[in-house]
C-alpha cells in the first residue's frame, strides 16, 4: 500500500488564490479565539493573492449587504489576536432562515464575486451555510430570471465553496477534540474557582458553581477534573436514583476528614435520569436542608465568554484559519462542505454534515435517556475525561479496596513545571484505588538516596491539582552517582515500581537505572516516566506537562509589551524565552503573540537573516502597525546573544525605530497550572499508573517482582492522536543528547505559519493536510488508547 510519504510533497506556494474572493464571517455565540481565526484567514488569503472580504454581523450582514461586506487589507487584522470575542460582530439572523433572505445574500456575494466562504461559528451557523451552498445554483437561476444578474454571472459563479471552523466555548461539536474558545473558557472558570477556594477555605463553606453548557457538559466536567471538585452534574451522565443521599454522605465524610472546602459544579443543562433539570439552587437547598452547611451559589455566566484568548486557542485558531484557506483553494464542486478541526494534535478536514448529524445524535440520545450512548457519541476525549473524573473523585471504603501488597514510589525530577502536582495526585489516587501502597520521594533522586521517602494517603494529595511548582520538591541530580544508595532504599522500603514525573533528566535517569539493572536486582521493576518540563524537549511526546502554562505566561507578557510598544510607536522589543536548546516556547510563543520573528536553535540563522529581519521591520514601520516583537530562544546561538541582537537592531534601526529588550526568566516556570496542564497531567499520570499495575501483575513470579526487559521501562507520551508507551531504550535513536532535544520535532512544521502571518515569503509543506476524513465512531475499547 502506498504511504502518503511516497507522493511528491505538496507545497502551498503552488496553490494560487489569484482571481478568487473569500468572505469571512463569525456567527452564533462569540468565543475567544475567533479573531485569531479571522486574522489567519485574512492574512493567508492575501498571502496567496486572493481577495478577502469581511462580512460584518454574521449572516445579517450578508443579507443586508452594503457596508457590511468590505474588502480588507493585511493591516485590517492587526492587533486583534489578543482580543476576545469577534471584532467583525456576530448576530442571530432570522431573515437568513428564509429563502428570500438567502436570495438577497447570494445577490450581495455575486456582486463582489465572492464564491468562497469561511464560516466561524457553532453547529447552527454551519448547518445554515451548508443549506446555502446546496441552494446556490437555484438562487442564481432565480436572480437571473428576475433580471438582477446576467447569464454570464450564473456560469462564472456557479459554485459556492464553504469551509467551517467551530467557534464555541461549549466544545459541543462532534468530530473535533477542541473547539475554538473552549480552552479560554476553562481559563476563566479555573481563575474563578482558584479565587473561590481561598475564601471557601477560610470559612468552611460549600460552593455550588454553575458553568455554561446547555446541552454539553464538557466545561463542567473538565473544570471539575481541573479543580478536584467533589461532585459534578452534567447532562450526558445524570446521577443515579438516590443521588441526593450519596452526595450528602460524601460531603459530610469530607468534613469529617477535615476537608475545609466542598466544591460542586453544575452545568446549566444538568438533568437527572428522568430528564428533569437539576439547578444550582436545587443543589444548594439540598445541602442546606440536609446538612446545614453554609452554602453559596456562584453563577459564572458570560464571564466565561470574555477575556483574552488563551495561547492554546490562538494557536488552534491560527492553525485552523490557515488550513481553512488551503481547503478553499483545493475545493471543487464535488467536495462536500467541510470543517477543519483538531484530532489530538493533528489538523483534519471532516465533512460538515457528518459532524452536524453526529452532534444532533448526541442530543437525541440524551432526550431518549440513552446516556451511555450519548457519552460514547461525544467522542473518546470526553469519555476519557469522565472515566478519569470517576476514578479520582470518590475514594472507596478501605474494605472494598483490593490489596496487592505492592509498593509504588512517585518522584519529581528536573526543574519545576506547573502541573507536576496534578500528576502526583492522580498517580497516588489511582494507585490506592488499584490496591497498592503509594510512597512519595522528596527532592528527586538525591532525596531518594538520602531516604527521604514516606507513604502517602488519598487525602494527603487533596487540593494539589491547582498548585504550581513541585510540592514534593524536585532536583536535576541524576541517579548514576547514587546507585548503591538508591538500591538500598528500594530494598529497605520494598519498592516494586517507580513512577518518575519530570523533564529531560527524568528520561536520562531512567536510562541510567535500566543500565544498572545488570548490577542491581532492585532496579528490575516496572518504571514509567511522564514528561513534565516547560521546555517541551522530551523525546517521545508532542507535549509535556508545564509547557502550556509557560506558553500562556509568555503570551500574556508579550501582550503587555505590545501594548506598551504601540503606545510609544516605532518600537521593537526583543524578548528572550527559556527552553534550553528547544525552540518550542519561542516558536509557539511567537505564533500566539503575533511576533515578527523567532530565533531558534533548530533553524540555523546568520547575519543575512538578521539583516532581512531588520529590513522587514523597517518596511513595517511605514504602515499603520508601528511596533515590532522578536522572540529569541536562550540558546539559539552562542554568538548572536540577546544583547548582540538588541545592539544590532538598535544600530540598524536608527532613525526608524528604537529597541528594548526583556529576558523573561524563571517566571516561565511558576504560576498556577493552566487548565490544559492540570487536565493533561491528571490523565496521562492516571494512565501511567494503570500501566504500572498491569506490568506488576505480568512480572510477579514466585513471590517477587522481576522485570528486566526493555518494555518494562517506558515513557508515556502524546503522539499525534494517541497516548503511547515507548521503551526508553528505543527512544535513544530519536534523541540528540548533546543538545537535549528530540531529533525530529512536530512543531517545526508550524514554523512557516508564524512567518506567513508575519508577512515573510516562505516555503510551506502541506502534504499532511487535505485528505477529507470521515467522522469515526469509536468503539468503547478505543477510549483507552486515549485522546487527551
Amino acid at each position: 500500500p502506498h504511504n502518503s510519504m511516497d507522493h511528491q510533497p505538496k507545497f502551498f506556494e503552488n496553490l494560487s488564490g489569484t482571481g478568487k474572493a473569500i468572505g469571512v464571517l463569525t456567527s452564533g455565540g462569540d468565543a475567544q479565539g475567533m479573531n485569531a481565526a479571522v486574522r489567519a484567514v485574512v492574512r493567508m488569503g492575501i498571502y496567496v493573492k486572493a481577495k478577502v472580504y469581511f462580512v460584518y454581523e454574521g449572516y445579517q450582514g450578508m443579507v443586508d449587504g452594503g457596508d457590511n461586506i468590505v474588502e480588507v487589507s493585511w493591516e485590517s487584522v492587526s492587533s486583534i489576536l489578543q482580543v476576545g470575542g469577534t471584532v467583525i460582530g456576530s448576530a442571530r439572523c432570522k431573515s437568513f432562515r428564509t429563502r428570500e433572505g438567502r436570495l438577497q445574500a447570494a445577490y450581495n456575494l455575486v456582486q463582489r464575486g465572492i464564491t468562497n466562504l469561511c464560516v466561524i461559528g457553532g453547529d447552527g451557523s454551519l448547518t445554515g451555510a451548508n443549506l446555502f451552498r446546496e441552494e446556490w445554483s437555484g438562487l442564481l437561476e432565480e436572480l437571473a430570471q428576475k433580471g438582477k444578474i446576467d447569464e454570464d454571472a450564473v456560469k462564472k459563479y456557479a459554485y459556492l465553496n464553504i469551509v467551517g471552523m467551530v467557534g464555541s466555548i461549549d466544545n459541543d461539536f462532534c468530530g473535533t477534540d477542541m473547539t475554538i474558545g473552549t480552552d479560554s473558557a476553562l481559563h476563566r472558570i479555573i481563575e474563578v474557582v482558584d479565587a473561590i477556594m481561598t475564601t471557601a477555605q477560610s470559612h468552611q463553606r460549600t460552593f455550588v458553581l454553575e458553568v455554561m453548557g446547555r446541552h454539553c457538559g464538557y466545561l463542567a466536567l473538565v473544570s471539575a477534573l481541573a479543580c478536584g471538585a467533589d461532585w459534578v452534574f452534567i447532562p450526558e451522565y445524570p446521577p443515579e436514583e438516590g443521588w441526593e443521599d450519596s452526595m450528602c454522605v460524601k460531603l459530610s465524610e469530607n468534613r469529617a476528614r477535615k476537608k475545609r472546602l466542598n466544591i460542586i459544579i453544575v452545568a446549566e443543562g444538568a438533568i437527572d435520569c428522568h430528564n428533569k433539570p437539576i439547578t444550582s439552587e436545587k443543589v444548594k437547598d439540598l445541602v442546606v436542608q440536609r446538612l446545614g452547611f453554609d452554602t453559596r451559589v456562584t453563577i459564572l455566566g458570560h464571564v466565561q465568554r470574555g477575556g483574552t484568548p488563551s495561547a492554546f486557542d490562538r494557536i488552534l485558531a491560527s492553525r485552523m484559519g490557515v488550513e481553512a484557506v488551503l481547503a478553499l483553494l483545493e475545493a471543487t464542486p464535488a467536495t462536500p462542505a467541510c470543517v477543519v478541526s483538531l484530532s489530538g494534535n493533528q489538523a483534519v478536514r471532516l465533512p460538515l454534515m457528518e459532524c452536524v448529524q453526529m452532534t444532533q445524535e448526541v442530543q437525541k440520545a440524551m432526550d431518549e435517556g440513552r446516556f451511555v450512548e450519548a457519552v460514547r457519541l461525544r467522542g473518546r476525549s470526553f469519555e476519557n475525561n469522565l472515566n478519569t473524573y470517576k476514578l479520582l473523585s470518590h475514594k472507596k471504603p478501605d474494605a472494598e479496596l483490593p490489596k496487592t501488597n505492592f509498593n509504588v514510589a512517585v518522584l519529581n525530577v528536573g526543574a519545576p513545571a506547573a502541573g507536576m502536582n496534578a500528576a502526583v495526585r492522580a498517580a497516588v489516587r489511582v494507585g490506592i484505588t488499584e490496591g497498592h501502597k503509594m510512597f512519595a520521594v522528596i527532592d528527586g533522586f538525591e532525596g531518594f538516596a538520602r531516604g527521604k521517602i514516606k507513604e502517602i494517603s488519598w487525602g494527603y494529595v487533596g487540593g494539589w491539582t491547582g498548585q504550581g511548582g513541585s510540592i514534593l520538591g524536585t532536583k536535576r541530580t541524576l541517579p548514576a552517582k547514587y546507585l548503591e544508595k538508591i538500591a538500598d532504599q528500594m530494598r529497605t522500603n520494598n519498592i516494586n515500581a517507580l513512577m518518575v514525573i519530570g523533564g529531560f533528566e527524568a528520561y536520562l535517569g531512567l536510562l541510567e537505572l535500566s543500565a544498572a539493572r545488570e548490577k542491581y536486582d532492585e532496579f528490575c521493576v516496572p518504571m514509567v516516566m511522564v514528561p513534565a518540563t516547560v521546555s517541551n524537549n522530551v523525546p517521545g511526546s508532542d507535549f509535556s506537562i508545564g509547557a502550556d502554562t509557560a506558553l500562556n505566561t509568555i503570551t500574556d507578557t508579550c501582550d503587555r509589551i505590545k501594548q506598551s510598544a504601540s503606545g510609544t510607536k516605532r518600537r521593537v522589543f526583543i524578548i528572550e524565552t527559556m527552553g534550553g536548546y528547544c525552540g518550542y516556547l519561542a516558536n509557539m510563543g511567537a505564533l500566539a503573540a503575533g511576533a515578527d520573528a523567532a530565533y531558534i536553535f533548530e533553524e540555523q540563522f546568520d547575519i543575512r537573516e538578521l539583516q532581512a529581519n531588520v529590513e522587514h521591520l523597517t518596511e513595517k514601520m511605514k504602515t499603520s502597525i508601528q511596533r515590532g516583537l522578536v522572540l529569541r530562544n536562550e540558546n539559539c546561538n552562542e554568538n548572536y546573544t540577546t544583547d548582540f541582537i538588541y545592539q544590532l537592531y538598535s544600530e540598524e534601526g536608527k532613525g526608524v525605530f528604537d529597541c528594548r529588550k526583556n529576558v523573561l526568566g524563571h517566571m516561565q516556570q511558576g504560576g498556577a497550572p493552566s487548565p490544559f496542564d492540570r487536565n493533561f497531567g491528571t490523565k496521562i499520570s492516571a494512565k501511567a499508573m494503570q500501566w504500572i499495575s498491569k506490568k506488576l501483575k505480568e512480572t510477579y513470579r514466585k513471590g517477587k517482582v522481576f522485570a528486566n526487559t526493555d518494555d518494562s521501562v517506558c515513557l508515556l507520551g502524546m503522539r499525534r492522536r494517541n497516548l503511547v508507551f515507548q521503551p526508553v531504550a528505543e527512544l535513544k535513536n530519536e534523541t540528540d543528547f548533546v543538545h537535549r532535544i528530540p531529533k525530529e520535532q512536530w512543531w517545526l512544521k508550524l514554523r512557516p505559519l508564524m512567518k506567513i502571518l508575519a508577512k515573510y515569503k516562505t516555503s510551506y509543506d502541506v502534504s499532511d493536510s487535505g485528505q477529507l476524513e470521515h467522522v469515526a465512531m469509536h468503539s468503547p475499547k478505543e477510549a483507552e488508547t486515549g485522546a487527551i
